[in-house]
């Protein structure tokens, strides 16, 4: 069985990095881009699609108004998903880096999933 790649993505955000961080680290910032809904319990957040489908994912770590890093409970172990907030010092420029794995024949699809997924959200930010 193939193993998953890691890709790395990055997508220019209009917005401060304090807004930006709300909408990838809180269960109502991430429900309106993300997910339908979200709820956490110990660290644990349950992504849940309007299709009834539910994922759990732990969160390994955060750094405040800068990264979330989770690990799909169902996934390889060394997999995981991180969003990123990296500001330009000099433009003051904000972008957020979006970091995931997929299995080689899933990459393209997996790319454009976070492609619809980051439109959604400069939608919602009004970016």
């Amino acid at each position: 069985m193939a193993e998953k790649v890691k890709f790395i993505l990055e997508y220019e955000i209009k917005s401060s990095s304090k807004i930006l961080y709300s909408f990838i680290s809180e269960p109502n910032g991430l429900a309106q881009w993300f997910s339908d809904d979200v709820h956490i319990k110990d660290h644990v957040y349950t992504f849940i699609w309007d299709d009834g489908e539910e994922q759990k994912a732990k969160l390994l770590s955060f750094k405040e108004n800068k990264s979330v890093k989770f690990h799909w409970l169902d996934d390889e172990p060394y997999t995981f998903f991180e969003l990123e907030i990296v500001k330009d010092e000099l433009t003051n420029d904000v972008a957020l880096v979006v970091t995931d794995f997929a299995l080689p024949e899933n990459l393209k699809d997996r790319q454009a999933i976070w492609n619809i997924q980051i439109d959604e959200l400069l939608s919602v930010i009004g970016a």
